[in-house]
């Protein structure tokens, strides 16, 4: 039985992950949207056997802009340039099922799982932001728990458009004249309280069978949805015990709804300062802190747990007595983060901002190689991580990462020294699963 081996991706987010990021000496700001810029982190993550690249995407223009280089291009359309660039290297991407219909949905990423021989993997949101509603014609945005039901039913209508042309369908014999055996192209003939889909795809099954389905929310619905569908989660903790509990709740669902736990891969983020000496380390995240623009940070806070807090001084405590954890909003993962954070530090709001600056809630740690090394192995060891998405300031914190943090993973022989596949499910441990159409045709959900 091979070793366990620690996963890792590149978080790759326009700017770089500290919010001051895009402000810092050394960050390439003027490249924001040179596709050539993507293609080399993907290529530098790719040199040094990442499993994967991700994207990040919302389907509407953030309300901070103004401070920080917070657009979003549409992912597909650049994974598919970075997919012509690399050969190995996982192409992750998000997509709403709250803002995007199924039948699109499935062309895109089974087109982009053909295009780079088996590299897509499909992060599931039902989107937060609730500013989206109006750009598709919608008065307000969708409850969270209609979002989730909506959510269920369309992984249904994605996974039987994937699985309508069996592995053997395309025949493709001049010599004959027959294309395809129509007898294993399927009709999927889906009709739900949210959509009616006749199907089959327009494509045949890809080379992973499905994209990866990836999952990022940590509410109780978000928790379910992922131990039911999700074959990778990405998660943010910010305790070794929160992650663990966070892990052994999945993996104890994963097991209720009959799945193997081993199949379901939890990676939560970390986003890394690093330098030769503790104090350096610090000082480099003191250098970003200083950046950091506090109309921003206090934005970027009452998105997360609903309360302005502009008019209070930012060296004065936080006002936890503010904040109603019975609200609708209580039930968000940012949410019950930050009020953790305020409960565990009883932090200023100055302190508060910049612990959550550097990665949107995201483990934040400094420190030498070793310790960061230190760190992944003591959360990947128990029980509270099967790998890492590593959103570090760019480029120069991923090439800190790569040129001294991986090297001791190696060493300790956490992690790969080449790839040993070339799909996204190859770089996970992930079965590829057969078509629902294979035989007996069984439901989802």
């Amino acid at each position: 039985m091979s070793k366990r081996q620690l996963s890792l991706n590149l978080f790759i987010y326009p700017g770089g992950h500290h919010e001051a990021a895009w402000r810092y000496k050394e960050s390439t700001a003027d490249r924001i949207l040179d596709v050539t810029y993507y293609q080399e982190l993907a290529q530098r993550a790719e040199a040094q056997k990442f499993d994967a690249i991700f994207f990040a995407d919302g389907p509407a223009l953030a309300d901070n802009v103004r401070y920080a280089q917070r657009f979003r291009f549409e992912p597909i359309t650049w994974l598919a340039a970075i997919a012509v660039a690399t050969t190995r290297i996982g192409l992750i991407a998000t997509a709403s099922t709250t803002y995007t219909e199924p039948y699109n949905l499935a062309r895109l990423f089974a087109s982009l799982d053909h295009l780079s021989g088996g590299r897509a993997g499909w992060n599931i949101v039902t989107t937060s932001t609730a500013q989206a509603a109006q750009n598709f014609g919608l008065p307000e945005h969708p409850p969270h728990h209609e979002r989730y039901e909506r959510a269920r039913e369309y992984l249904d209508v994605v996974t039987r458009l994937w699985d309508s042309w069996e592995d053997d369908a395309v025949v493709n014999d001049p010599e004959s004249g027959v294309f395809a055996d129509t007898g294993k192209i399927h009709a999927i003939d889906h009709v739900g309280k949210h959509f009616r889909v006749r199907g089959p795809l327009n494509i045949s099954r890809t080379p992973q069978g499905r994209p990866v389905y990836v999952q990022a929310g940590s509410s109780d619905d978000g928790r379910a949805f992922a131990a039911r569908f999700a074959e990778a989660i990405f998660t943010a903790h910010q305790t070794l015990a929160s992650a663990q509990e966070f892990y052994a709740d999945i993996k104890r669902q994963a097991r209720a709804f009959d799945r193997n736990p081993d199949q379901v891969k939890i990676l939560p983020g970390i986003s890394p300062f690093i330098a030769s000496t503790q104090a350096e380390a610090d000082r480099l995240q003191d250098e970003f802190n200083e950046l950091i623009q506090p109309e921003y940070s206090l934005t970027q806070l009452r998105q997360m747990i609903g309360l302005d807090l502009s008019d209070f001084d930012l060296d004065g405590p936080f006002p936890r007595h503010l904040i109603d954890t019975g609200s609708a909003r209580g039930v968000a993962s940012r949410f019950k983060l930050v009020v953790d954070i305020v409960d565990r530090e009883q932090p200023t709001i100055r302190q508060l901002v910049q612990r959550l600056a550097g990665a949107r809630g995201h483990w934040v740690i400094a420190g030498p190689p070793e310790k960061i090394a230190d760190n992944i192995q003591t959360w990947f060891e128990n029980g509270a991580a099967d790998g890492f998405n590593v959103p570090p300031w760019l480029p120069g914190g991923f090439d800190l990462f790569a040129e001294q943090v991986v090297p001791i993973l190696r060493k300790r022989g956490l992690f790969r020294d080449e790839y040993t596949g070339t799909t996204l499910r190859d770089h996970y441990g992930l079965n590829r699963p057969e078509s629902l159409f294979s035989g007996s045709i069984k439901a989802i959900a």
